[in-house]
């Protein structure tokens, strides 16, 4: 496997890596500049010469994986017999720079539900760098006709046909950010309860929905045995102060913007700022979907939850 499709390899499996170009060399080395390879937690593809200059380079680049440090750094090494080297000698007598740069993770986050919101929150996600699992129980709403411009952004999109999405989210790495916003209440309720079974730490859990909604949820997910700290691990309702409005669109940038609150700043598209998510008002109950329900709930008002990214 080239150097190239290990990354690409590495962005596909969630898992860090470190790629390594010899950017300069002065004189004599193993390498011309160029040369590539890169480095992940236990593996290596390509190579930069060898020897010191290449035990180096592999032992730092998994020191920044370890660090989860995301910028990019320059390594000089002295090819000479007189340079103190901690892998050996190398006499070729020339100096190398070496270009080392974090291929980052590309965060999770998994929409269930792709009704009129979760569309509209769907198509803001899909042009950011971001992994994007859209999930429902109902076919058409997943068709690729209706999500073409989803799928043609730049996240790397997922779809999962699937009348248990618990089984989805069985299989969410850790750190991953759920959102639930599905047309079924019982369907939100199981996910809800799934979510706080999960053995691996979630970024975070959003749930849309009324206060009343969620004040109805709290006592049974209390009845199923969650403890009060577990279930305040979920944020509902959804949304980012001081943008209000019931069209599904706005609804979405709120919730959007939330959840860029929630994400860490080495993940976060290069322009956006920002700390994490509390819970906030959220200007809509329900779905657009279930519409008739949401006028008999109401606006969503102040309501306890977790806070996302702080799982």
């Amino acid at each position: 496997m080239d150097w190239l499709k290990a990354a690409q390899q590495l962005r596909d499996d969630g898992q860090p890596g470190v790629l390594v170009t010899v950017a300069e060399v002065r004189g004599h080395a193993p390498r011309v500049a160029g040369a590539k390879m890169v480095v992940s937690r236990d593996r290596t593809w390509g190579s930069v010469g060898g020897g010191n200059l290449e035990a180096t380079a592999v032992a730092r680049a998994r020191e920044l994986i370890g660090s989860g440090g995301g910028e990019p750094e320059m390594l000089e090494a002295q090819l000479n017999p007189h340079a103190r080297n901690e892998h050996g000698r190398q006499c070729c007598g020339g100096v190398v720079r070496l270009l080392l740069e974090p291929l980052a993770v590309r965060p999770v986050i998994a929409l269930f539900g792709l009704g009129h919101v979760g569309y509209e929150l769907a198509r803001i996600l899909s042009r950011l760098p971001v992994r994007l699992l859209l999930v429902d129980s109902r076919a058409e709403q997943l068709d690729r006709v209706r999500l073409a411009d989803v799928i043609d952004g730049t996240a790397d999109v997922g779809i999962y046909h699937t009348l248990l999405g618990e089984q989805v989210l069985e299989q969410l790495p850790r750190g991953a950010h759920v959102v639930i916003m599905t047309h079924d209440h019982a369907e939100d309720y199981a996910l809800c309860d799934a979510a706080l079974r999960l053995p691996q730490p979630l970024g975070g859990i959003g749930l849309i929905g009324s206060s009343a909604k969620w004040t109805r949820f709290q006592a049974q997910l209390a009845a199923a045995g969650h403890s009060p700290e577990t279930i305040a691990r979920i944020t509902c309702p959804i949304g980012q102060p001081g943008i209000t409005g019931k069209d599904p669109a706005v609804i979405a940038v709120a919730v959007a913007a939330a959840l860029l609150h929630a994400l860490p700043a080495s993940q976060r598209a290069p322009a956006t700022t920002g700390q994490c998510l509390s819970p906030r008002t959220h200007p809509r109950s329900e779905e657009r979907g279930t519409s008739e329900r949401a006028t008999r709930e109401g606006v969503a008002s102040r309501a306890p939850g977790g806070e996302w990214g702080k799982q």
